[in-house]
């Protein structure tokens, strides 16, 4: 039986906090892979405040080449249309079995939204989710809604205490539109395609 871990979201960019949280959540739930799974056309951002797919896939494959455990996975920019979780955990399972567990990393600041995902009771029975804490946060509401989303919905959602750093790609894509440097807040390889690409400088974005 396989243990497939997914993290997700429109990394753009990619950064270091990412890839720490998922070596973490990779050792202690002794996963034999992760996959990182970049979004294609989420349904809850303009096509304007998303750099073109190509590019931030290309980052993301960057990021995790040197890691045996990470793998980038085209999954979800290859498909048509907005991007669903409850459509790209179908799949996997299609294309992985129905006897592989996966477990979807993400922010302890997102379990309330959980609700909010389309068909997220299917979700639910689908896969586990692991909930990275960051130092200081708020821990009582977060149990709380954990409880309810396992008592109510059969919701499977494990907190874990992580590595976590204080790095956002908001911040990563100011610093670039301000000539400023990104050095160490993304991987080596990561930052030289963004400055070879001239990405988040309001330049045209056009594809690879």
């Amino acid at each position: 039986m396989s243990r497939i871990g997914i993290m997700g979201g429109t990394f753009n960019p990619i950064h270091i906090g990412h890839l720490i949280a998922a070596n973490d959540v990779q050792e202690k739930f002794g996963l034999d892979k992760v996959l990182f799974i970049p979004s294609g056309q989420p349904p809850h951002k303009p096509d304007s405040e998303v750099t073109d797919q190509e590019h931030r896939f290309e980052m993301v494959r960057l990021a995790v080449a040197s890691n045996a455990c990470f793998e980038a996975s085209r999954i979800e920019i290859d498909r048509e249309g907005y991007t669903y979780t409850v459509n790209t955990l179908l799949e996997l399972k299609k294309r992985y079995g129905e006897e592989t567990s996966f477990y979807f990393i993400i922010g302890a600041d997102v379990v309330p939204e959980l609700k909010s995902w389309r068909e997220f009771e299917k979700v639910f029975r689908l896969c586990e989710f692991v909930a990275v804490m960051r130092s200081g946060f708020s821990e009582r509401s977060f149990y709380s809604e954990i409880q309810q989303l396992e008592a109510g919905y059969g919701a499977r959602i494990h907190p874990v205490q992580s590595r976590l750093i204080d790095i956002s790609s908001t911040e990563i894509r100011e610093r670039c539109m301000n000539g400023a440097s990104i050095k160490y807040l993304v991987h080596e390889s990561v930052e030289g395609y963004i400055l070879e690409n001239g990405l988040y400088r309001g330049q045209l974005e056009n594809g690879l």
